[in-house]
């Protein structure tokens, strides 16, 4: 018997390799994006622990370069995808039954595997298949996926340990049961890291999975799951299914043992997903919980007494890291007009030097956005701009789809608050920014709260506390993740526990105990010692 207690030690966030020239580290990640950049392989199903090949094949390819083709992946039909299901329920009674110290012990092994001899394959595997920089793709594939398996342990420990008070002649306790069934995990192409979360931090738990793996992202995730397995995760456990996600979520939202569901990605998805649970109601054993992080319209706002070097800073790399494909991306500002145009100057030089191009090109600060759809969908808003009336792009501007799919970094400058651009969820390279009367500070925070229908991260920048002190009150339901003379992107794990409300999600904040708690379904649990063997009370005598 195993009867161990034990206090976990609070991890520390994983060390960010910079991969500067001249280092071994550099010539590692080199050499492997060379290998698998000269390498295409096959991508199966897998399902109960077993790689399965449909026949039904699709590409992966670079962004960069979309003719080159990096992996062929096979889709899941009706079969597979009701296979998976039954799998997860199969794998259940046990994963859940281990002791916790033994879940994390899997979780604990994948992270030490990622940090150490998968390091450079996730690296690479994400710079080519979702077109990030070296350091783009190191904080998010090898330390943030590392920084959620480590804390998330930690703070399961600390659920765990969190018991009700016993009084005389009784004992009382909360077993943090899994949620009944199974959870639907739905991740998206931009984050490498909450492609692994959205799997672990429910299995952790004691939950099984069917996971719906993007399609642009299948080759980090794909060496994700086999990494999973090497560190010991249980057949079934976690079930990866590629395919198309209309055909999926159809026959996993109509089972009647659907727990959960665990989504990154668009709110219009996401709402549509609410919307399929709401009319299967009768259907399920249990309430479905649904947990997801969606759009974002996140702002930089400034006030006179900011530094207008930081500001520019802030919104070049806000906006522009990673091609502004962050739910947290910078995608609107509101400047002082005694500001602006020292802001404006600094953004013109500084952009200028931004340069463009492939992944294997270390200097290059930016590369190519993920597809065409979403290629063809920035271009449309930034095209806009130009023909009307109300807004001017005064920086970048330009796309050019023929070998990858780039966009130049781009400002807009509008007369309109609610105009389009900085109201819709772009989820690309383009900023908008509105320039409004220093004496009209008080009035422009409120039309940036009303602005946009999203909820997910803002920022102030000011050196008068009284100025920030307004903006926290006006603004405090703007944003799940508000940041004070900072960019609103980079959340980090255990130090910025992330997410939003409204459009932006249900705000469950990943990253920290909140979300891990929504994974349960706690039962408290009272033994009496010496049970009443008379029902009259004192007083009635």
């Amino acid at each position: 018997m195993n009867n161990l207690i034990y206090k976990l030690r609070k991890p520390e966030n994983e060390t960010v390799i910079s991969f500067d020239k001249n280092t071994e580290e550099r010539r590692l990640l080199l050499e492997e994006i060379q290998r698998q950049s000269n390498t295409i392989i096959d991508i199966p199903l897998i399902i109960g622990g077993k790689e399965i090949k449909t026949g039904d094949i699709g590409n992966v390819v670079m962004p960069h370069n979309h003719s080159h083709v990096l992996a062929t992946y096979h889709k899941a039909s009706e079969k597979e995808i009701k296979l998976a299901i039954n799998a997860a329920k199969e794998a259940k009674k046990e994963w859940m039954s281990l002791s916790w110290m033994d879940r994390i012990s899997v979780m604990l092994k994948a992270a030490e595997l990622i940090t150490s001899k998968y390091r450079y394959l996730l690296d690479a595997s994400t710079m080519l298949g979702q077109s990030k920089n070296p350091y783009q793709a190191e904080i998010d594939a090898v330390c943030e996926t590392a920084d959620f398996l480590r804390f998330n342990s930690y703070f399961l420990s600390q659920v765990y340990n969190d018991q009700p008070f016993s009084s005389e002649n009784q004992l009382n306790y909360t077993e943090y049961r899994p949620l009944e069934g199974f959870v639907f995990a739905v991740t998206p192409f931009n984050f490498t890291s909450i492609a692994s979360n959205l799997n672990m931090a429910v299995a952790l738990m004691g939950n099984t999975l069917v996971w719906k793996p993007s399609t642009t992202s299948l080759l980090s995730n794909y060496y994700l799951m086999k990494i999973f397995k090497e560190a010991g995760l249980p057949d079934g456990v976690i079930n990866f299914v590629p395919g198309k996600g209309s055909i999926i979520g159809e026959i996993v939202l109509s089972d009647k043992d659907l727990g959960g569901i665990h989504f990154t990605g668009s709110t219009k998805t996401f709402n549509s997903l609410q919307k399929q649970v709401s009319n299967n109601l009768e259907t399920y054993k249990s309430y479905p919980k649904i947990i997801g992080e969606t759009g974002g319209k996140n702002f930089i706002f400034v006030h006179e007494t900011a530094e207008s070097k930081e500001v520019s800073t802030a919104i070049i790399r806000g906006a522009f890291e990673f091609q502004g494909q962050k739910c947290s991306a910078a995608s609107r500002a509101y400047i002082p007009k005694t500001l602006w145009p020292k802001i404006k100057e600094l953004l013109i030089e500084s952009i200028s030097k931004i340069k463009l191009g492939d992944i294997n090109d270390f200097s290059n600060f930016m590369n190519a956005v993920i597809d065409k759809t979403s290629f063809d969908n920035i271009m449309s808003h930034i095209n806009y701009a130009k023909e009307s009336k109300e807004a001017e792009v005064i920086i970048g501007g330009k796309g050019d789809k023929s070998k990858g799919y780039y966009i130049e970094p781009t400002v807009i400058l509008t007369s309109n608050p609610h105009f389009k651009t900085m109201e819709e969820e772009i989820f690309g390279p383009v900023i908008t920014i509105y320039i409004y009367n220093n004496s009209d500070y008080e009035e422009t925070l409120k039309i940036c709260d009303t602005t946009s229908k999203y909820a997910l991260t803002g920022s102030i920048f000011s050196k008068n506390k009284e100025a920030i002190k307004k903006a926290y009150e006006i603004l405090r339901y703007a944003a799940g993740n508000f940041y004070i003379n900072d960019k609103p992107t980079g959340a980090v794990v255990g130090q910025q526990p992330f997410g939003g409300a409204r459009s932006s999600g249900t705000n469950d904040k990943a990253g920290s105990y909140i979300n891990l708690l929504r994974w349960t379904s706690p039962r408290v649990v009272k033994e009496t010692f010496v049970p009443a063997t008379c029902f009259k009370y004192k007083y009635m005598e």
